[in-house]
C-alpha cells in the first residue's frame, strides 16, 4: 500500500547537514590581519525545509543534500581562493592563477558567503525539488561562524 505524502501543518520540520572544505580569502578594507591573503577550513551548516514528508516520512535524504549542495561547494570552492570581483589585487592574481580563483559578487566575510548560499546557490541547486534552504551557518573557525536564515 502506497503511503500519501503527509503534509506538515503549523509545524516546520528541517534537516542539517554539514560539509567540510579549505578555502582561502581576503576581506578588502579589514582592520585587522583578515585583510590579508589567508585561508581557513571553512565548515558550511545546511538547514533544508520541505513543506511535506514525502513517503518514507523525511524532508529530503540526507544523501540528496551532499548531492546538491556539499559536493557543489566542494566543485567549486574546496582549495581556491575566493576574492571579491571588486578587490584590487584580482586582476594580477588572476593573470598567475586564475584556475585557483573563485571571485564573486561580494566581500568574502563569513556573514555574505553564508547569504549568497541561501540567496543563490540554494535555489539553483534546489531548483525543481520542493525543498528549500532555509539557512546556512559558516564556520571560519571552531569558535567563530555566521549563519543567515531565511524568516
Amino acid at each position: 500500500m502506497e503511503e500519501q505524502k503527509r503534509s506538515i501543518v503549523n509545524a516546520q520540520v528541517s534537516v542539517e547537514r554539514f560539509h567540510d572544505i579549505s578555502m582561502g580569502h581576503r576581506v578588502v578594507g579589514h582592520e585587522g590581519k583578515c585583510k590579508h591573503l589567508h585561508g581557513h577550513n571553512y565548515r558550511f551548516h545546511f538547514v533544508c525545509v520541505g513543506e511535506q514528508l514525502d513517503k518514507l516520512g523525511r524532508v529530503i535524504d540526507f544523501g540528496a543534500i551532499k548531492e546538491y549542495l556539499c559536493l557543489w561547494i566542494e566543485e567549486h570552492w574546496d582549495h581556491k581562493m575566493m576574492l571579491w570581483e571588486q578587490d584590487p589585487i584580482l586582476h594580477d592574481l588572476s593573470q598567475l592563477l586564475p584556475e585557483d580563483l573563485v571571485v564573486v559578487p561580494f566581500n568574502p566575510t563569513a556573514e555574505e558567503i553564508a547569504r549568497y548560499m541561501v540567496e543563490v546557490i540554494g535555489p539553483m541547486q534546489l531548483r525543481g525539488t520542493g525543498i528549500k534552504l532555509k539557512s546556512c551557518q559558516v564556520e571560519e573557525t571552531s569558535k567563530c561562524s555566521a549563519t543567515y536564515s531565511l524568516l
